[in-house]
């Protein structure tokens, strides 16, 4: 895996350099227009190839539920320390904004952007249905749902009562790539045969989405002046992110029967650092946006040392 992380770093750390050549704001701007291209396009297509293709059994069911738990579990984990906000720095209102940014980055894993590749390259493409369960049948409902809860609570109140209703619902029903789920999951099922030529176009275009989703990570990343001081408040949920959630899953995963072979993928799945799409919810809720950057930075960084280490364990 090591050689694996190796090159993908390679891609992360040239999206950074991007970042640092162009300047933040002209690269945030590619960088969502990048993000737009793979979640309106590259993403459906692959996650429809796939899913098409997956067998619909009870790994159907119990991904999910592993990954639920452990995001909710780990949420909950999370609330206990940063909740309150008391040992949080600055006024009321920014150790408020600073407790929701940290409870979704200790909660929401990088499960698609950085999970798909790494599961990829390691165990191969049969392992992409992994984290498409994990990602799209139970991590985007519960972001969409109760992230969106927590958000509005800890966010600007301005912003909230309308973001919430806004966002609750309608951004769920939005996600292409979960209906290409549904949509794949119905055919697998009907047993539906997959044209030659769709097949072909499904696989051109999924094969865009690893390199880009890995650029786009690079280029989110961030440092803000004082991070050192704020490590002490970050450091629990990096604990939680790289070490608690992975643990739960693999406890999960046991618990209800997982198969032996999906075992160490899921629990690398679980192991998966900070979700770059928080960056996006923190700035529409007037959370911490930039404590959240420094927490996608920093576990994403640590990741290319645990992720070996979990794999190692579980193998």
């Amino acid at each position: 895996m090591f050689a694996i992380l190796l090159g993908m770093s390679a891609i992360i750390i040239a999206g950074l350099l991007w970042r640092i050549l162009l300047g933040a704001q002209k690269a945030e701007n590619i960088r969502t227009y990048l993000v737009r291209a793979v979640y309106d396009i590259f993403l459906p297509a692959l996650v429809l190839h796939v899913m098409w293709q997956t067998e619909v059994n009870l790994n159907t069911i119990r991904l999910p539920l592993v990954s639920a738990l452990a995001i909710l579990l780990s949420l909950l984990v999370a609330s206990l320390i940063y909740a309150n906000g008391k040992w949080l720095p600055g006024s009321s209102l920014q150790k408020r904004k600073a407790a929701g940014a940290l409870l979704l980055a200790s909660s929401f894993g990088n499960f698609t952007y950085l999970g798909l590749p790494v599961l990829t390259q390691t165990f191969g493409p049969w392992a992409q249905s992994v984290a498409i369960h994990f990602d799209l049948f139970a991590s985007t409902p519960l972001l969409f749902t109760v992230g969106i809860l927590i958000a509005s609570h800890f966010g600007s109140s301005a912003t909230a009562t309308s973001s919430k209703k806004i966002h609750m619902g309608i951004e769920l029903i939005r996600v292409p790539a979960l209906w290409a789920a549904i949509a794949g999951l119905f055919a697998s099922s009907t047993q539906l045969s997959m044209p030659l030529w769709l097949g072909e176009a499904l696989g051109v275009l999924g094969a865009a989405v690893v390199p880009l989703m890995l650029l786009s990570i690079g280029m989110a990343l961030s440092w803000q002046q004082g991070w050192i001081q704020r490590i002490p408040f970050i450091l629990p949920m990096v604990g939680i992110q790289l070490i608690l959630m992975p643990l739960i899953v693999w406890g999960a995963s046991i618990g209800v029967g997982m198969p032996a072979n999906f075992l160490a993928p899921a629990v690398i799945e679980g192991a998966m650092p900070t979700m770059v799409l928080g960056l996006v919810i923190c700035d529409r809720f007037k959370l911490d946006t930039s404590l959240y950057a420094e927490a996608v930075t920093v576990t994403t960084a640590l990741s290319l040392l645990t992720l070996p280490l979990w794999l190692k364990l579980v193998s």
